[in-house]
């Protein structure tokens, strides 16, 4: 046959050549439309048609529980942590601050106003330094180099202010005293403390500092069943004389850091175990999640395939490329979301067994992680709502909304900074919430929200009547401008996206290349006899795929 087809006419040897191709593209466009329209069924039509059992679905499901359990666990955990650290820093301050009352004074702990009570305040600091062990309740150690005492300075100046004379070289010098533990009760302290380095000179004297470390050990863990936590504290204290406004204020400033227990021995099985059964789940989890990353890793990339089939038999049979937002069809954020989660629940859980072995202290990289991931986690629960049509208008209209949003943002984040910096620079000398950038911004962004309005106002100093017609016209017209334009056409925005997706939902979604490709294709593999199916499967078809975990 083959033979007797060379030579037959041209005309019916190249006819029945394109015949066979058009045959073999028919085949190739009916596998594509069978795979697109399997790819695009929710479980439910997937488990109408083949029986297929959402599996991943449940692990999926068993993972939200297993990392909300874990958070929570370590939740509980750095809250005795967090507790520790700020009932050392208020046991602090009532031990080294001369009068302290227990209530800070702004953004200080205390003040002192005469000469004597400055001599007295630095001289408590130094005695209570000495006899800590004797004076304290709680098991505090001395570490490092002991006590450190600067004192900053002008090199020279005189000041008469009754002539109202003033002769100061700007330049500063800091001269410096240590006091190491070992020397508290020697004579050396003594001489060091009569020196002449503690003869101040106040109206040269710009700030001193007492700075000393302390270490402690946090016992309340073991009622807990934890491991006990080893603390190191930097104290500083800061006598800030920058104004020579005849009133010092007192700064206490305590960084916190938690270091490894060196050598510790705790008889105790309970504690034991439930540290080893935590270690335990903590593995759990991250066997969890590394089987969700590997599916979702997985799904995104038969969904890559998928759609570089469909563009290359797409350009095949209409000679035209797909467009943007068809080839978009096939990526779905919730897959990306679920890959991240994944990933900083793993790296999270690895720092916390590390942490409950007490081989680290990273509380702080482990809460952010733990925490972001659980927020993804959670947020991806959305995803199992959009099956029903009630819910699904949220997700719809958030998604038709945001590119618009985030535009109108931009515009209005251009006014926002404008009435920043225009407040800051104008009414920070009046008002402490227009004191420095961040509080103002923080001070509009309340006012935006209708917060303390009264307040902001009321607030602003009267000693300069120019100043106080500018605030009153400075804030009705951000309040203005902000809350009945602004935030109204903010709103606006999203009630527009709103109607549009209930309009669509009425009328039916704008059709596009893709779905012009699938509009008429009927699979006949799929069974249509289901009478009893899953009450998920009364919602609207929503993209998913057979090995993407978050549907399925």
């Amino acid at each position: 046959m083959d033979i007797s087809l060379k030579y037959l006419p041209g005309g019916r040897a190249a006819a029945t050549g394109n015949m066979m191709t058009q045959s073999d593209l028919d085949l190739k466009e009916t596998a594509l439309k069978e795979d697109l329209k399997f790819y695009f069924m929710n479980p439910c039509e997937k488990y109408r048609a083949r029986r297929q059992i959402p599996w991943k679905l449940a692990l999926q499901v068993l993972k939200i529980l297993m990392v909300t359990t874990q958070l929570v666990f370590f939740g509980l955990s750095n809250q005795l942590v967090v507790s520790f650290k700020e009932e050392n820093i208020v046991a602090f301050k009532h031990l080294f601050l001369k009068g302290y009352s227990g209530l800070d004074e702004d953004d200080y702990s205390c003040s002192i106003y005469t000469q004597q009570d400055a001599y007295d305040s630095i001289f408590y600091v130094i005695n209570q330094y000495r006899h800590l062990k004797n004076i304290s309740l709680g098991m505090l150690g001395y570490e490092g180099s002991g006590l450190k005492i600067c004192k900053q300075q002008y090199k020279r100046g005189t000041m008469l202010p009754s002539n109202d004379t003033l002769n100061i070289d700007v330049s500063t010098e800091t001269e410096c005293v240590f006091l190491k533990p070992e020397e508290l009760a020697d004579k050396k302290a003594e001489l060091k403390l009569n020196s002449s380095f503690f003869n101040l000179e106040f109206y040269r004297l710009i700030q001193v500092e007492i700075s000393f470390k302390l270490k402690g050990i946090a016992l309340q863990t073991i009622h807990a069943r934890e491991l006990p936590d080893c603390y190191a504290f930097q104290n500083t204290i800061t006598f800030n004389n920058r104004a020579h406004s005849g009133k010092i204020k007192i700064y206490f400033d305590s960084d916190t850091d938690i270091q490894e227990c060196k050598d510790w021995h705790i008889f105790s099985p309970v504690l034991q175990k439930n540290t080893q059964y935590i270690l335990v789940f903590d593995g759990f989890v991250i066997l969890c999640c590394f089987t969700s990353l590997i599916l979702c890793t997985r799904s995104i990339v038969l969904a890559l395939r998928l759609q570089r089939r469909f563009v290359n038999f797409f350009l095949e049979k209409y000679k035209r490329r797909v467009c943007h937002a068809d080839q978009l069809e096939f990526i779905n954020g919730w897959y990306v979301l679920v890959i991240i989660s994944d990933v900083m629940t793993i790296i999270g859980s690895i720092l916390k067994m590390e942490i409950k072995a007490k081989n680290l202290a990273s509380y702080d990289v482990c809460s952010i992680l733990l925490g972001t991931s659980t927020l993804f986690v959670w947020v991806g629960v959305i995803r199992y709502l959009g099956y029903f049509q009630t819910y699904n208008v949220l997700i719809l209209t958030m998604q038709a909304s945001l590119p618009k949003v985030i535009r109108f943002c931009c515009c209005a984040g251009m006014i926002y900074l404008g009435y920043t910096f225009c407040g800051w620079i104008v009414l920070g000398p009046y008002h402490e919430k227009f004191e420095d950038l961040n509080t103002v911004a923080e001070c509009l962004f309340s006012l935006v929200n209708g917060d303390d309005m009264f307040a902001t106002f009321a607030q602003i100093q009267q000693k300069s009547t120019l100043v106080w017609r500018f605030s009153r016209l400075y804030l009705y017209s951000f309040i203005s401008l902000f809350i009945y334009m602004i935030l109204s056409l903010f709103i606006a925005l999203i009630t527009d996206s709103y109607d549009t997706i209930k309009k669509y939902q009425q009328s039916g979604f704008p059709v596009t290349d893709l779905h012009e490709f699938l509009k008429d294709h009927d699979s006949a593999g799929y069974r249509k006899d289901q009478t009893s199916v899953p009450f998920i499967c009364c919602c609207r078809r929503q993209q998913s795929d057979d090995d993407l975990i978050l549907i399925n």
